[in-house]
């Protein structure tokens, strides 16, 4: 699951993000999040960027995401210029009980899409139950114990 931190700077930097943001401190990079059975889909906007520039890490339970939108090379005049180029980045606290060694990623029409999976040991499973004052052993947490 998704950790979300109480800051309440971050919810007012939030806000006032798209307005403020600039070439030098480009907006931050829209994101959806949803569960989907046994797993966790994350999709971030970046419209425009390439492929070669996304950078995705996992350190501990900490997923970053950086991302750069260069400005062009070769001989031409900017006429406009409302498009935020640099460098985005973006962090997410991810809970213990995501696999992050499975993570899926994939870009397609400006959008990259995380797949992370529930964590085997996360997962919910029945026991069984002995009698008396046997317990049952020699099951493993994956396999399914009808009782």
């Amino acid at each position: 699951m998704l950790l979300r931190t109480a800051d309440p700077f971050r919810d007012f930097d939030r806000l006032t993000q798209p307005q403020l943001g600039t070439t030098r401190r480009p907006a931050a990079m829209p994101m959806d999040a949803w569960r989907e059975g046994d797993r966790f889909v994350i999709e971030f906007d970046l419209p425009g960027i390439s492929k070669d520039t996304i950078d995705l890490d996992v350190e501990r339970n900490v997923l970053t995401v950086r991302a750069e939108r260069v400005a062009r090379n070769g001989d031409w005049e900017m006429l406009a210029s409302e498009r935020p180029r640099g460098t985005f980045s973006r962090q997410l606290v991810l809970g213990d009980n995501l696999d992050l060694d499975r993570i899926e990623a994939s870009y397609d029409g400006g959008v990259l899409r995380l797949v992370v999976p529930v964590a085997e040991r996360a997962k919910p499973r029945r026991i069984e139950i002995g009698s008396g004052q046997e317990p049952v052993q020699g099951r493993t947490e994956n396999q399914s114990i009808d009782a």
